[in-house]
């Protein structure tokens, strides 16, 4: 209709440049490949709609629908290179569909509610996170699936998932605050732990043209990591009924206590050599950014006299986004970076000078 006015512009009454389009359920996440303009749409009635979008960005056209899950969908993911729409919802299943067919080509249990989903081309290796904090790889076919491992290194649900194809490597966001690096290439079993969030790790992306991994959380801080660096595995925390460096029983130690005559003391350990040690022989905090621990933590008073201040030299720079970061997206050609936070904002940051 027209409207008057001082330029006498005709509207037509849509949103322009862009389009609405009312979802039948609430959506609850969604994916977008460029290359074909397919727009993938996961609800929390369990389906899964696509769109192609127009080349100028004005149009959508319905595509196809899959009944994808009994509850709600909370990762979708198209691979182009297999025409797979791959899923994963709150009922505790990973599937994938054909989306030139839209036939379901198979589907996996897990034991926890999933969060997370990567997928490799080359080895057609699927990479699914859940609440339990496990990671599951499940080997694709056609339409089967096979379980080659799981693991676990978290103390909380995985909340994010980012693979690396080039160096193969996967990284693993958790609400225990805490980041993992699994080295799936080099087949050594080598898990580096890195912490550089005071509260759960919202989102991860990786910058392969810098090697830096980029992460947000709900407090809010978006770290950069630099991973051109040799970092080391933290140590397997010790057992003993004595502080490994005074010999002083601990609490449970009766008949240390009875013999001795002291009292038991309460055990911690060293994050640098992984002892037992009582709190006055641990008195001591350090950074130890090769190992991951970009704030300072507990190491015994050996360690703490060894470090080096080259060795206490951080990895990782720390940015403070001014909202509660619940998703965020990386635009490598750009150096984008778009975080959208509890406060329904929505943020674009330049990362340039930091990542490139």
């Amino acid at each position: 209709p027209k409207k008057k006015g001082p330029c006498r512009t005709k509207y037509s009454g849509q949103y322009w440049p862009s389009i609405y389009h009312t979802m039948p359920a609430p959506c609850s996440c969604m994916s977008f490949n460029p290359e074909t303009r397919r727009l993938s749409v996961g609800m929390d009635n369990g389906v899964v709609s696509e769109f192609i979008l127009s080349e100028d960005y004005n149009k959508m056209t319905p595509a196809r629908s899959y009944q994808a899950h009994q509850g709600g969908v909370t990762v979708v993911l198209f691979v182009l290179e297999m025409e797979w729409v791959l899923s994963t919802g709150q009922d505790k299943s990973f599937t994938w569909h054909c989306s030139e067919s839209g036939q379901q080509l198979g589907t996996y249990r897990t034991t926890a509610w999933v969060s997370g989903l990567q997928f490799d081309v080359e080895t057609r290796h699927a990479f699914v996170g859940d609440h339990s904090g496990q990671v599951t790889i499940l080997k694709l076919e056609q339409d089967s699936c096979s379980l080659v491992t799981t693991f676990k290194g978290h103390t909380g649900n995985v909340t994010a998932l980012c693979w690396d194809p080039v160096q193969r490597v996967l990284f693993s966001g958790s609400s225990d605050h805490s980041i993992i690096m699994w080295d799936i290439g080099g087949r050594k079993g080598t898990a580096i732990e890195m912490q550089g969030h005071n509260e759960k790790v919202q989102g991860l992306c990786y910058a392969p043209h810098t090697r830096q991994l980029i992460s947000c959380g709900s407090d809010g801080g978006i770290v950069v990591w630099n991973m051109d660096v040799t970092r080391q595995e933290t140590p397997e925390w010790l057992d003993s009924d004595s502080c490994q460096r005074c010999e002083q029983p601990f609490f449970w130690n009766f008949k240390q206590m009875w013999d001795s005559k002291k009292i038991g003391l309460r055990q911690h350990h060293c994050r640098k050599c992984g002892q037992a040690v009582c709190g006055k022989c641990s008195s001591k905090r350090s950074t130890i950014p090769l190992m991951g621990f970009e704030f300072e933590v507990r190491v015994c008073d050996s360690c703490h006299e060894s470090i080096t201040d080259e060795e206490r030299a951080p990895t990782a720079t720390f940015h403070d986004s001014k909202h509660a970061v619940v998703h965020m997206h990386y635009e490598p050609t750009r150096s984008w970076l778009l975080t959208s936070g509890a406060d329904r904002v929505i943020k674009l940051w330049d990362m340039t000078p930091v990542v490139s």
